[in-house]
């Protein structure tokens, strides 16, 4: 099965290239590297292109819907030619050693595969409490409420088989993103599982998270998604399995 990785790139020159590097020397299987130049107004998408003139597998590709995570990760998606399709983030916070474990996971059957800063192996190292105390309760209380089997539904940090992608009818606007992939393939029977895997705050170039300004989209959904438990007939998808 062919590998997608993508890279969704806001303004991340001081970070692209380290990033494109380290995954060409990490991953070691057969892979495309989509980069999706999210509206940068730096030289994030003419690093990209020197980088993707060395290397045959990259390409870079401009975001085809509204500016943001959403938008960028969905041209990924839409541009990725692989089985497999594994989001990591410009800014180096994602382990590239969990790729081999999600990989193996993906293998054995799973259909998504998350990594996992909140169970025994995985870290979160730096960054803000409160948004680690949010993302820890989010994920933690969906899994013991729900029975979702991982325990960070938030990270961005996943690999999605490209059948569960296309299954779903995808309508967040932001980083909430990461979390209605994995609920809505929970809710259509896919099958999910979690690595462990170490995530680290940036050093360089600037977040564009903003917690107060997403948690009502996050909110949102943690209720849709405990409504979604004892209600029947919400709308997934499209073309619902």
């Amino acid at each position: 099965m062919k590998l997608s990785i993508i890279i969704p790139a806001h303004n991340e020159e001081e970070n692209i290239a380290q990033a494109i590097e380290g995954i060409e020397e990490c991953v070691r299987i057969p892979h495309e590297l989509v980069v999706v130049n999210d509206h940068s107004m730096d030289n994030t998408a003419r690093v990209a292109q020197e980088l993707s003139g060395r290397h045959s597998n990259i390409s870079l590709i401009e975001n085809a819907f509204a500016k943001g995570f959403a938008g960028a990760v969905k041209t990924g998606f839409l541009r990725a030619t692989g089985e497999i399709v594994v989001l990591i983030m410009a800014d180096l916070c994602d382990d590239l050693s969990t790729v081999e474990k999600m990989l193996e996971q993906v293998y054995a059957g799973a259909d998504v595969v998350c990594g996992s800063r909140y169970i025994k192996g995985g870290r979160r190292l730096g960054g803000s409490k409160l948004k680690g105390f949010l993302s820890h309760f989010a994920g933690v209380s969906i899994h013991l409420l729900l029975g979702i089997p991982t325990h960070d539904i938030a990270n961005a940090f996943k690999m999605y088989r490209k059948k569960v992608i296309e299954a779903i009818d995808i309508s967040s606007r932001g980083f909430e993103l990461s979390m209605e992939l994995p609920l809505k393939a929970y809710y259509l029977g896919f099958k999910i599982t979690e690595v462990p895997t170490v995530w680290r705050e940036r050093t360089r170039g600037k977040s564009t998270f903003k917690i107060f300004r997403l948690l009502p989209d996050y909110s949102r959904l943690y209720l849709w998604a405990l409504k979604r438990k004892f209600t029947k007939g919400v709308k997934l998808c499209q073309n619902c399995p």
